[in-house]
């Protein structure tokens, strides 16, 4: 720390210091300032001069230093000065004190942090660059950080100070009017009937009602900078256009066509999307072909002799397409159309916020949805473009089964497919990057769905780093991945790699680039948390925006996305994502909604863990399928669940009664009150209550009720 840094952090912890032994932060309170308003009024008539230059140097002061009580002197302010002098001085010390403030934080901290994240600060800055002066209006007009945070992450960024001072000037005016007048009728205030007076009344009104007046003058000031950038039609020919034709296009353009709007859907591809047609749908049916694979070879230990599973893949492909042509129809063209969607196939591009080109075809709308999904990511290994790489999108074209095939990414893709076609007869190697497979679950999970896999023959390198392919030599040829842990390299064969790291979002091509529509960091597009994009009237749900690319994670965005785009003007939802389900279909099942032990711990909330192991469960026991645990998570001392982790067979249906406690506020005393079938496997939801229920037992009431008992008998 240079030596200027230390001496000013040294003059602001000395002012800390001073404000707080001196007991200033127990005189700013509004009964202290009311007991001493008679005095200041006469020290006011008395020397004007120095009561208001004091007050403003104090207000600066305070502003700089962000020291508590900003908000009790812009009232103090109005109450000693009236309406007119109390604005001028408080508007030019508020705004002075926060130019002070963002200077600060500049001078201490922004040098270090560029230094360490140049990245992430570049591209903020270049934001800054170009939308700075109105974001920061948007924030000073709706205050939804407190402006001493403002003031701090402002004087980190590259903004010029006199742009700082000029839009907070001009933005802070409106809010700081109507705390002034607060004040000053608060300071005619004479008895406690004065109270129930209209003008006071309508003061505290104004303060309550601004933010909603700011947002929406906000929301015009968008409108109207955006025509003077495009040329707004006088007409539109359509209410929204939504782009891309997976499940969060589909259930838009379905609630759209609801509410009798007017919509196009415009897919470049096939309706259905990922889900549809290289998802879902496909792999869920060859998880299905390969479970019977296993189940064959699983037969003899309950009784039954069936010899060994003979797999025809070209017929286990043939039921995997069957499945989609089954599913097709529910997606289909002729339904949507007959819904009242117009659909258009070909590549859809904005030209402006209302115009989107197809073709020839230039439609105008209101409001543009973009759902264009996301595509396999590849990454740039040396001697992949000698190979002909498999993804989950061109997998299911392959003919013949692989007999080694090597999986890298040991995600939830990557597990399922790799178990699959282990059951189905490949020799299967999987490589991970990370320490566990299933990053997003604890180690626990991770730990119990590897130790399936090496039961079934897979062979799992984890803590890998994949360097390149090469060509190998001797025994098979064909080729291999160079693989690195720690300084040893290994190499190891395969005839088919599978790529599964990862999706990246669709955002070419859409001409959202030249509009100013950003993405984060990771590709997907940035909106914020009514799904709303930098355009007010763009829109963006599923797999490009994130952050969870499911299926029934895009239709909950894009539920969202439409009735916000339509109805908006009216009222505004924020898209929840706290009790959203999610499953990987190995074998056991992994299935979790809400919190697990590795996010609480990382977003530092305090949690009880109960867990019950499945190899207690009767119905496990019964089927021979005994693997497997229920972890829940819940505020300690209550039964109120933060969130449910299940391994085991059937997990993913046994999860939807956590889902629904969770999303309907049921504790868990309810779920241990409700009756469940025996013996199913969802008895294992009570049996966990239970667990829980036994951990939280009165002990002092148990012990009194034990004495009782024992009077009683005599």
């Amino acid at each position: 720390m240079t030596k200027r840094r230390l001496i000013l952090l040294s003059l602001i912890a000395l002012a800390f210091a001073a404000f707080f032994l001196s007991g200033a932060d127990q005189a700013l309170t509004l009964d202290n300032l009311k007991a001493e308003q008679v005095r200041f009024q006469a020290w006011l008539a008395e020397d004007p001069v120095t009561v208001a230059g004091g007050f403003f140097v104090i207000y600066v002061v305070m502003a700089a230093l962000s020291l508590p009580g900003a908000t009790l002197l812009t009232l103090l302010g109005g109450a000693l000065f009236g309406f007119g002098w109390g604005l001028l001085l408080i508007s030019f010390a508020s705004s002075l004190g926060a130019t002070l403030a963002a200077l600060i934080a500049r001078t201490l901290a922004q040098e270090p942090l560029e230094r360490r994240f140049a990245t992430q600060l570049g591209r903020i800055n270049a934001g800054i660059r170009r939308e700075g002066a109105f974001y920061l209006f948007t924030l000073r007009l709706i205050p939804l950080f407190p402006f001493f945070v403002i003031n701090l992450v402002m004087g980190l960024t590259r903004m010029p100070l006199t742009t700082f001072y000029w839009v907070s000037q001009l933005g802070m005016l409106p809010g700081t009017a109507v705390y002034v007048n607060a004040g000053r009728e608060l300071g005619e205030l004479q008895s406690l009937s004065g109270i129930l007076s209209p003008g006071l009344i309508g003061s505290f009104v104004l303060v309550g009602l601004f933010p909603w007046i700011a947002r929406g003058l906000v929301a015009v000031a968008k409108r109207r900078r955006l025509a003077r950038r495009f040329a707004r039609p006088t007409r539109f020919g359509h209410d929204i256009v939504v782009i891309g034709g997976g499940s969060a296009g589909l259930v838009a353009s379905y609630i759209a066509a609801a509410v009798k709007a007017k919509v196009v859907l415009v897919e470049r591809d096939k309706l259905g999307g990922d889900c549809l047609n290289t998802g879902c749908v496909p792999s869920k049916a060859l998880i299905r072909a390969a479970r019977a694979a296993e189940e064959i070879r699983r037969a003899p230990r309950y009784g039954v002799s069936a010899g060994a599973p003979e797999v025809d893949f070209a017929a286990v492909m043939a039921h995997v397409h069957g499945a989609i042509r089954e599913v097709e129809p529910h997606d289909s063209r002729e339904r949507y159309e007959g819904l009242g969607v117009e659909v258009l196939e070909g590549e859809a591009r904005l030209e402006d916020p209302w115009r989107v080109r197809v073709g020839e075809r230039v439609l105008t709308t209101r409001h543009v949805i973009i759902a264009s999904g996301a595509a396999p990511r590849v990454p740039p290994l040396p001697g992949l473009e000698g190979i002909e790489v498999l993804t989950s999108d061109n997998l299911w074209r392959l003919a013949s089964l692989p007999d080694r095939l090597l999986i890298l990414g040991g995600g939830p893709i990557g597990c399922e497919l790799g178990q699959s076609f282990a059951r189905l007869g490949s020799r299967v190697t999987l490589v991970e990057m990370g320490g566990q497979l299933l990053p997003r679950e604890d180690h626990d999970v991770a730990a119990e769905i590897e130790t399936c896999l090496h039961a079934e023959g897979v062979e799992v390198h984890l803590g890998r780093r994949a360097t390149r392919v090469v060509e190998v030599e001797g025994e098979g040829g064909g080729h291999g991945l160079e693989v690195e842990d720690g300084e040893v390299t290994t190499i190891l064969p395969f005839d088919r790699l599978l790529v599964a790291v990862g999706r990246q979002a669709n955002v070419e091509g859409l001409g959202l680039e030249a509009l100013g529509v950003e993405t984060r960091p990771d590709g997907t597009l940035a909106v914020d948390g009514t799904l709303q994009s930098v355009l007010p009237n763009v829109w963006a749900c599923g797999d490009v925006t994130g952050p969870y690319q499911l299926t029934h994670a895009s239709a909950h965005q894009a539920w969202h996305a439409t009735v916000n785009a339509l109805f908006g003007e009216f009222r505004r939802f924020r898209v929840s994502y706290r009790a959203l389900p999610a499953v990987t279909f190995t074998e056991p099942e992994v299935a979790r909604v809400g919190l697990n032990e590795r996010e609480a711990m990382e977003q530092g909330i305090a949690f009880e863990v109960t867990h019950y192991s499945l190899a207690e469960l009767d119905r496990a026991i019964a089927d021979g399928h005994r693997e497997g645990f229920v972890k829940i998570l819940t505020v300690p001392g209550k039964d109120r669940l933060l969130g449910a982790t299940l391994v085991g067979v059937g997990a993913g249906e046994m999860l939807a009664e956590f889902t629904l406690a969770m999303t309907q506020g049921i504790g868990l005393n309810k779920l241990l009150g409700t009756i469940h079938p025996y013996p199913t496997r969802s008895e294992a939801v009570k049996a966990t209550a239970g667990v829980w229920k036994n951990a939280h037992k009165p002990e002092r009431l148990l012990g009194w009720l034990a004495r009782y008992f024992a009077w009683r008998r005599g």
